[in-house]
């Protein structure tokens, strides 16, 4: 550590608990935003076209499953941050950072689909091998993209600064057993003992 670096957490004992709770916010927001732009664009329509004279379209979530799966698993994963120390955070960091990096190529392989217009068109006319025509794409798989990489870098932030983050507060642990109270050896040892909450008879 250099001198004004070392002076300066000397002149502010309380800077790197501050500065865990910043990379900590961060990390939710990016979770949150990166999550919500997924599961939003996996909602909407990601190509569209013709068949015959019908109109067809399909959403993300009819091409692929796997970009709004993979958000709800990087949320699940944001909420076990506050329930793991150390190596764990790490692991669930890296588990966050694959999820976010597998939604976004699935998105990307998603954006130029045209199987599930296919589908959609052949069930729409009841003519199995029927094609869809005049196929055109949206913007909302790479808007899903986006999301993938910000839950990648809401991973990746886990996985550097996870293990300076604070963790649940001892009332969420689960409770210790006393030990057993020593067998008072008088009446006046039997009231100090009640006093104190402690069970004199206790094995």
């Amino acid at each position: 550590m250099s001198v004004p670096t070392q002076a300066r957490a000397e002149a502010d004992p309380a800077a790197p608990a501050k500065a865990g709770r910043r990379t900590l916010g961060l990390m939710l927001l990016l979770t949150v935003l990166g999550a919500v732009l997924v599961l939003t664009a996996v909602g909407r329509v990601w190509a569209e076209g013709v068949a015959g004279t019908l109109k067809v379209s399909v959403t993300g979530g009819r091409i692929s499953e796997l970009p709004g799966g993979l958000a709800l698993v990087a949320l699940a994963a944001a909420v076990a941050v506050f329930a793991v120390r150390g190596a764990g955070r790490v692991a669930v960091g890296a588990l966050t950072l694959l999820a976010g990096l597998g939604a976004a190529a699935a998105a990307a392989a998603g954006a130029g689909d045209t199987a599930a217009l296919d589908g959609e068109a052949a069930r729409k006319l009841a003519l199995s091998g029927t094609t869809a025509a005049g196929i055109t794409h949206t913007a909302w798989p790479w808007v899903a993209l986006l999301g993938g990489l910000l839950l990648a870098l809401a991973g990746l932030l886990t996985t550097w600064y996870g293990r300076g983050w604070p963790a649940m507060g001892s009332r969420y642990e689960a409770p210790t057993r006393k030990a057993p109270a020593k067998a008072a050896e008088s009446p006046a040892d039997l009231w100090k003992a009640l006093d104190r909450g402690e069970d004199p008879t206790a094995l």
